[in-house]
């Protein structure tokens, strides 16, 4: 029997689209309108069927991330050109030689602390470029690419998603809960820890089950390569690129422009410092943004999903009619509702800030009415936001991640959907303390 083929990432987005523009002609039409006391009420109004609206809609997709898709062909084009210099892999060669059999703690390293970036600082868009870092150097380890997005990306969103001091979900979701901002954190924190060892556990396994022989001289029992005068400098200057990324993000407030400007900088320097003329590194940078192309567009036909939910006016009405669902439920039942309404909003509004700003005026009041403390909701939109980014066709991080990585979303999805029923499973118990011991401020 001839094995199904699973279609193409771009025949998946489109049946999305194609789905969202039916449903915009059964779906009523609906609004959130806030009042001048800043209280949110839902109102009815006339839904837009959307038809060959769909072909706009993917321009309009383009253009709403417009920013994502410009840094992925800018840094794709950067690190073509680094690794034009030779210093990366004659780095990573060396590096596999001086870690021997502690590769294994290399790992856990990488996972704890990217988990910890995501829950203290909200590290999401700025795993991007480390993807495009860290999957080189565990391929030539002898591991698979998807390690590389365990260790970063995955890690990223576990801490995300357990965060007890992430200002854009647990600030923003508890100030418009009323509650203290970054109160209950040792829950949370309690949590992050388990879930945070849970996933370095999984890494060892994954690694044990994995690795191969290492790519290069490190496996090959030849000379191991020696770095020139020219590609140390070049392994300094990319060094210093990820100490300024995490200092601009963390204390200058640094978003996708200034990133994608310090990405370009660093390949302009790395390619002079190795000697390349100005000829030369404008073509490296074309191959690059060549390479990453197909992936860069995938971003903006994605985005054209929400697009047309928007256009066709009925994403508040799907929210609105999941929110009713939650009436006369009782606490653990109320609380389990809104964690899965989180997960599910989490496909069409994969913007943590946006999402905050739409369900949590209305979840609030509501988890006073049933019984459920406010933290524990805010606990539920936590979970509810930060499992699903890993699988959702709408994240323009998720989807700029799997280009720097090479992995076809398709694939991707594939490998990753069992640990993500994981994780929903896992949320869902930890939710029940706050329900059996409702402490205001655990």
């Amino acid at each position: 029997m001839k094995k199904r083929k699973i279609p193409n990432t771009y025949v998946i987005i489109a049946a999305i689209i194609a789905l969202c523009a039916v449903a915009t002609w059964f779906v009523p039409g609906g609004q959130y309108v806030t009042a001048e006391d800043g209280t949110l009420s839902y109102e009815r109004v006339d839904s837009v069927p959307q038809t060959w609206q769909v072909f706009p809609a993917l321009y309009h997709g383009f253009v709403k991330q417009a920013g994502i898709i410009i840094f992925i062909l800018v840094v794709g084009g950067a690190f073509w050109l680094l690794n034009a210099t030779g210093a990366v892999e004659n780095g990573i060669s060396r590096f596999i030689v001086r870690v021997g059999r502690r590769d294994k703690w290399v790992l856990v390293a990488i996972t704890v602390l990217f988990s910890l970036a995501g829950a203290v600082f909200g590290m999401s868009e700025e795993t991007i470029p480390f993807v495009g870092i860290v999957v080189p150097l565990v391929v030539s380890m002898g591991y698979d690419a998807f390690m590389g997005m365990l260790i970063v990306y995955v890690a990223a969103n576990i801490g995300f998603s357990s965060a007890f001091l992430n200002p854009f979900t647990v600030g923003i979701a508890q100030g418009m809960a009323g509650l203290p901002l970054f109160s209950g954190m040792g829950y949370r924190l309690a949590c992050w820890a388990l879930l945070t060892l849970l996933t370095a556990v999984f890494v060892v396994l994954y690694a044990r089950r994995t690795r191969k022989a290492p790519v290069g001289p490190a496996g090959t029992g030849a000379q191991v390569a020696t770095l020139t005068r020219r590609q140390r400098w070049i392994l300094v200057v990319l060094l210093l690129t990820v100490v300024a990324l995490i200092v601009g993000v963390t204390c200058w407030d640094w978003y996708m422009p200034e990133i994608t400007g310090l990405f370009l900088l660093m390949g302009i320097v790395c390619g002079l410092i190795a000697g390349f003329s100005a000829n030369r590194i404008a073509e490296e940078l074309l191959a690059g943004a060549r390479d990453i192309l197909s992936a860069a567009l995938v971003v903006g036909f994605a985005s054209g999903i929400i697009v047309v939910l928007q256009d066709g006016r009925i994403v508040d009405s799907i929210l609105h009619s999941l929110q009713e669902g939650l009436d006369g439920t009782g606490p653990l039942a109320s609380l389990s509702a809104m964690y899965g309404i989180q997960a599910l909003i989490n496909f069409v509004i994969p913007s943590a800030t946006a999402k905050a700003a739409i369900t949590i005026p209305i979840m609030a009041p509501f988890s006073d009415l049933v019984g459920v403390s406010r933290q524990a909701m805010v606990l539920a939109f936590q979970f509810g936001d930060g499992f699903t980014n890993m699988v959702t066709p709408t994240s323009g991080v998720l989807i700029a991640a799997l280009a720097m990585a090479r992995i076809p979303y398709e694939k991707w999805v594939k490998w990753v959907w069992k640990g993500v029923l994981v994780l929903l499973v896992l949320g869902f118990l930890l939710l029940i303390p706050t329900v059996l011991f409702p402490i205001h401020e655990f």
